[in-house]
Parts: C-alpha cells; sequence; structure tokens
C-alpha cells in the first residue's frame, strides 16, 4: 500500500505543469487580466464547430464537448472576428480544412483597418504574423485565424493609432514573442483606447508583435482565477486542452 501510495504520488511529480498563467495586472492607469502561455509545453488550439458541424458558440459548449472526450478547457477566449452566422470574417483553418480564405483587401469595421494579421498555431511555435507578409511567407499553421487590425507590427504600434483618441471599449487580443514560444492574451477590465491596448503589448509585455481579436464581446475562460464570462454566441474560440484527471488515487493523494 505504502510503495502504491509513493508510486502516485511520484507520477504527479512527474507530470508535466500547465504553464498558463492567468493574472490581473495595471498598466498606465488601466486594468487588464492577462493569461501567457507556453507555447512548447502547452496545447494551444482554435475551436469553431464540433464533430456535427455546430459552432460551439460559448465556453459551457466546448467544456461540455471537451469533458465527454475525457479533456478539460484550461484556458479560453474569442479568437477573431464573424459574421451574423458566427462563420469567420477572413482565415480560418483548423488541420487540412480552410473554412475561409486570407483576406488582403482594406474594408470597413476594425477588421478591415490594414493592416491586419494572422493568429498561427504551429507544431513548434505560435506566432503573430502580418497578413501581407503571412501572404508571402505561407508559414506552416495547424490553426490560423485572421483578424484585425494588428496592434504591434515588428516593435510599433499600428499606424493609425492616435495617442489623444476617444474611442474607449473593452478589447481583448493576443501578442507573441519573437521565438514563437511566448504567447500572451489580454483582455482589458475597463474601456481603453487601440493606443492604449497596443502599448501594453509593446511597452509592458514586450512583445514584437500583436494582434486584435474583438471589442465587447470579448470574453475569457480562465478557471484558475474563478473567470468564465457567459454573454452572446461568439465565433472562433481559441484555448488550451489538457487531459482530465480522473483517477481516484491521484485525487486521493492531492487532498
Amino acid at each position: 500500500m505504502i510503495a502504491r501510495a509513493v508510486a502516485v504520488v511520484l507520477a504527479l511529480w512527474a507530470a508535466p505543469v500547465a504553464a498558463v498563467d492567468c493574472r490581473d495586472i495595471a498598466y498606465d492607469g488601466n486594468r487588464y487580466t492577462i493569461c501567457e502561455v507556453d507555447a512548447a509545453q502547452d496545447k494551444l488550439q482554435l475551436f469553431l464547430r464540433d464533430g456535427d458541424g455546430q459552432i460551439y458558440g460559448h465556453f459551457s459548449t466546448l467544456e461540455d464537448d471537451l469533458n465527454n472526450r475525457g479533456k478539460v478547457l484550461s484556458f479560453a477566449t474569442n479568437a477573431g472576428m464573424y459574421h451574423r452566422d458566427r462563420s469567420p470574417v477572413g482565415l480560418y483553418r483548423d488541420g487540412d480544412t480552410e473554412e475561409m480564405r486570407l483576406v488582403t483587401n482594406p474594408g470597413p469595421g476594425n477588421f478591415g483597418l490594414l493592416p491586419n494579421g494572422v493568429f498561427c498555431i504551429g507544431d513548434t511555435r505560435t506566432d503573430v504574423i502580418e497578413t501581407l507578409t503571412f501572404e508571402a511567407t505561407q508559414p506552416d499553421c495547424r490553426y490560423a485565424t485572421q483578424s484585425g487590425p494588428m496592434l504591434v507590427i515588428d516593435g510599433e504600434l499600428h499606424p493609425r493609432f492616435l495617442p489623444d483618441s476617444t474611442s474607449y471599449f473593452i478589447r481583448n487580443g493576443v501578442g507573441t514573442s519573437a521565438d514563437g514560444q511566448r504567447v500572451v492574451f489580454a483582455i482589458s477590465r475597463n474601456a481603453v483606447t487601440f493606443h492604449q491596448f497596443g502599448r501594453l503589448f509593446r511597452d509592458e509585455l514586450n512583445l514584437p508583435n500583436a494582434l486584435y481579436f474583438d471589442g465587447n464581446i470579448s470574453r475569457l475562460h480562465a478557471p484558475q482565477i474563478n473567470r468564465s464570462d457567459a454573454g452572446f454566441m461568439m465565433g472562433p474560440i481559441v484555448g488550451v486542452v489538457e487531459p482530465a484527471t480522473d483517477n481516484p488515487d491521484a485525487d486521493n493523494a492531492t487532498n
């Protein structure tokens, strides 16, 4: 019995620990929640439709589907703009399936405020890539979602962002490091301008590229800080998935 208990404890000690780190921060007079993901360790992926082709729409619906398959959603947020039917506005790729093509021309709304960009999840790295650069380089992405505008482009703020803007909204987005290993998602806890949000990624989080996901519809699922936002149906969702821990001996060992 003792040997078995020791084996369980050793197994738990050896198991990989999720690198998702969610916390509240303050920067330049504004409040944010950020979640940092280790691209080399965490299973980061996009979600849009279930096995029957139905839009997930809500964190709870996605959670239920994953739980039925023995998995846990340890982090999630909305990931790109969508039409009324929740279909993606721009590029959306899930493995070998591409639901929507890359959109390179300017258009209405925030998505069309060029330059916009693509959030690309590969096998060994995850990157935010400006759309025309993405088109020219054709990076290998297991998952990809296009949104806009870019917040930070190679260390520079989007050229259309104004320091004295009066356009304040709740905003969320994602930034990535130059080596593609550090991925930081952020959602504002009070209304901010694009300029303020871009500076968060560039100056506080030290990330050379960052992409805007959306505004007031933005939501976050972060169980480690007891947060899972509800609201209207979403389109694309990005999340981290982990195996469910359902071993009763493991549960007892941690109590």
